[in-house]
């Protein structure tokens, strides 16, 4: 039994190596289009400069997900995020969860050096509603400035973060 499950999986390894390796289910430029976000980043405060946090965002799923890992500056306070695009939609998709059991999801694309995405309406318990907005922009100076939004009902805009992402030394060269 012992040599054919060894047999099997020999067999099953080499099927697997002769494989196409350049069909790759992700790897459209609309697939690729938040890869300026992928690194391990300190983020500062856009004011003022001060620490907001660390974020490590990584490609997973044979490219198909980038997956946030972010801690913030102030102790106690993590989170995670999955995005995708979604070839079925046409759009990118942030699914935000944090240690607090909040939840976030947002959808949109990328317009020019942005990734905007947009949550869709929320309603407060009191009947107003808003929409979160997150936009991150690929800078020229190999920064990322992240700008979260809360539009309400009446299209008032509160700024709920706004920091840059500054890539760590040990993965600027990657």
């Amino acid at each position: 039994m012992r040599i054919l499950m060894f047999v099997f999986f020999l067999l099953f390894g080499v099927y697997l190596s002769a494989q196409d390796k350049s069909n790759c289910n992700c790897c459209s430029e609309d697939h690729k289009a938040f890869n300026f976000w992928i690194g391990e980043w300190e983020v500062v405060n856009f004011k003022d400069g001060s620490p907001a946090g660390y974020s490590k965002i990584q490609l997973e799923e044979d490219g198909c997900v980038i997956r946030e890992n972010w801690t913030s500056a102030k102790a106690g306070y993590t989170g995670t995020s999955l995005n995708f695009y979604n070839s079925g939609t046409q759009e990118w998709e942030q699914l935000w969860v944090d240690n607090n059991g909040a939840v976030l999801n947002l959808k949109g694309n990328k317009k020019g050096n942005q990734m905007i995405l947009t949550s869709g309406t929320i309603s407060n318990t009191d009947g107003t509603t808003y929409k979160n907005r997150i936009t991150w922009t690929n800078n020229k100076d190999g920064t990322v400035r992240q700008l979260w939004e809360i539009i309400d009902g009446k299209n008032n805009i509160t700024v709920a973060f706004d920091g840059i992402y500054k890539k760590l030394e040990k993965t600027k060269n990657r």
